[in-house]
């Protein structure tokens, strides 16, 4: 689906980037009216400008980098998946971001806070002027498929923002600058309206569609779940759950199902059976690379596919994670980071390296770039000569946004960094996993189980793993069929219910760790399982605790970090927008706790 042009008319909450049809009599130079809008052609270009800005790129004066869909700063570098990356200094608010001594000034939350709600008001204007169509260009049937698909990205939008700042204004196309009501408070929840949206979807769209891009029903329903899930209402989960398991579609109408674990994070087989609903990426066409995924583009090695930037590194702990039991090959849940998996920090890339010998679970090498293993097929990863500046980010390459070296004629565009890799903001394991966490907590650990080992038994199929090359030397040759390192994947058998609830959490927990590590959802992941509990403050502080002690590692943008209980669970309202909501010398936006 392509991008169109930013109409006059969308309104970006809290700033004055907004058409005044008083102001002059004659619009200015481009801009539309909304009688002209008012006609099938010009609703469906603002619904497709609507879908525009999933990706986080398109609102002046916003950083790509800081407001991605992908969430890599918001959702993974403040994690345990990964650091910043770079070198020292190169990205100035992540020094405050990674050691979680963030505030309400900060620009990456201002910007992220702008583009979320411009997305909202996109929304907004569909169904605002959907309103106003009176010509008969758009029949019932047509009406009612656009105005869920606006409804259906209004909640998108707004439950990212949730995600972020739990506490925040839910605006609908009743708020308009022409109303005078853009200043809505944030101390009524969200979260009955976010449901509302999608419910309203689900019920609404149709099960497939004509164009891969739109959201259909089942999308709805899944992103419904997900609101269910942040929530904790797992009783009104489960039957949605089951349902999307048994019956899901993909709007082309193919059954969701578990694909090769690499092909989720392929280009040229992007939109398959395990996406539910993703952001489409798209280059060399008319705007050239601006559909591309430009979130993502500072998240490549030094050398390799783009030469640039070295931001997103995983981290020591990350991949720890992916170590197996040697007997079972299971997870080792309590024990991973005691020791590290063989890394190269330090060691020049003409000095020999031999990589861990030790059993893995085999998506580690479609998740992380390691010395020594194939990167894709861009040859082995020869380790420090890839790595921006190793004593500052760690020895790891992020992977899961890159492209093949044979593709990248038309997976990418010009210096590689901007690429059609889409981002799929719900895959089928998200469906599964979520459906493990619900039986865990109100239902069986049998079914439970059956779900997790449904997504281990994926990764265990030795035909989505990593293999060697035929000819190290040249990898255009192929791949032979020896696996690239020592993978051994298990299925839960007895111990996951004889060992009870606890444990099945946490199995459960540590499935989507490593399923959807370096995807932007962890941090919020964590934050969703601590309830207050303090679960979130303890495994990131442990975290924190483990890197920082690492020899050889200048934990740079670690210093002085430490994740507060009762505070970093969710970020700071932008400054910048509390003071414009200033209503009668007191502004209408509370401050989270402790900011």
């Amino acid at each position: 689906m392509k991008k169109l042009a930013t109409f006059c008319l969308l309104i970006i909450l809290g700033t004055n980037n907004a058409c005044n049809n008083d102001f002059l009599e004659i619009g200015a130079i481009g801009t539309t009216s909304e009688t002209t809008l008012a006609t099938k052609a010009g609703v469906n270009g603002l619904l497709m400008g609507a879908y525009s800005l999933l990706d986080g790129w398109g609102v002046p004066g916003s950083t790509y980098y800081f407001v991605g869909v992908e969430n890599w700063i918001f959702g993974g570098v403040v994690s345990d998946d990964a650091h910043t990356g770079t070198e020292a200094g190169a990205l100035p608010p992540m020094t405050s971001v990674e050691s979680y001594n963030y505030d309400a000034s900060m620009l990456p939350f201002a910007q992220k806070w702008q583009v979320l709600y411009a997305g909202v008001q996109r929304a907004n204007d569909v169904l605002r002027i959907l309103a106003k169509v009176t010509d008969g260009s758009i029949n019932a049937e047509e009406e009612k498929q656009i105005r869920a698909e606006a409804t259906f990205l209004r909640g998108i939008y707004h439950l990212e923002a949730a995600k972020l700042w739990e506490n925040i204004p839910f605006v609908d196309e009743t708020v308009s600058y022409a109303n005078g009501n853009v200043k809505v408070p944030n101390n009524v929840s969200a979260w009955p309206k976010i449901e509302a949206d999608f419910a309203f979807a689900a019920a609404n769209l149709t099960p497939t569609k004509s164009e891969v891009g739109r959201c259909n029903s089942w999308a709805a329903k899944a992103f419904l779940a997900k609101t269910y899930m942040f929530q904790d209402k797992y009783t009104e989960a489960k039957p949605l759950l089951e349902e999307l398991i048994a019956s899901g579609v993909t709007s082309s109408g193919a059954k969701y199902a578990l694909v090769n674990f690499a092909d989720n994070f392929n280009p040229i087989k992007k939109n398959g059976p395990e996406s539910v609903f993703a952001v489409q990426m798209s280059v060399n066409d008319a705007s050239i690379y601006e559909h591309g995924n430009m979130g993502a583009s500072l998240n490549f090695p030094m050398g390799g596919p783009a030469t640039c930037c070295g931001a997103y590194q995983p981290s020591f702990s990350l991949v720890n994670s992916f170590k197996t039991d040697a007997a079972t090959g299971l997870p080792l849940l309590d024990t991973f980071n005691n020791t590290d998996v063989t890394h190269d920090l330090g060691i020049e890339s003409n000095a020999p390296f031999t990589p861990y010998a030790g059993t893995l679970d085999a998506r580690l090498d479609y998740t992380v770039g390691r010395r020594g293993i194939p990167y894709l097929d861009w040859g082995l990863h020869p380790g420090k000569s890839w790595i921006r500046q190793q004593a500052v980010a760690g020895p790891y390459s992020p992977i899961k946004a890159i492209y093949y070296k044979a593709d990248k004629a038309t997976t990418s565009y010009g210096n590689g960094r901007y690429t059609s890799n889409n981002y799929t903001m719900i895959r089928f394991a998200d469906i599964l996993l979520w459906a493990a966490e619900v039986e865990v907590e109100i239902g069986s650990l049998t079914e439970a189980q059956k779900y997790v080992n449904m997504v281990r038994a994926r990764a265990a199929n030795t035909n989505g793993w990593a293999k060697k090359y035929i000819d190290n030397a040249d990898p255009s040759k192929g791949y032979s069929t020896e696996p690239a390192a020592n993978y051994k994947v298990g299925l839960y058998t007895t111990e996951f219910t004889a060992k009870g609830k606890d444990f099945a959490r946490e199995a459960v927990r540590f499935e989507r760790k490593i399923e959807f590590a370096m995807e932007g959802h962890r941090f919020f992941d964590l934050r969703r399982w601590d309830n207050g509990t303090g679960y979130m403050a303890n495994v990131l502080n442990a975290y924190i605790q483990h890197e920082t002690t690492i020899a050889g590692y200048n934990f740079v943008y670690m210093n002085g970090a430490k994740f507060t209980k009762g505070k970093n669970e969710i970020y700071p309202i932008p400054q910048a927008q509390i003071d414009l909501s200033v209503v009668d010398g007191k502004s209408v936006l509370t401050q989270n706790p402790n900011y």
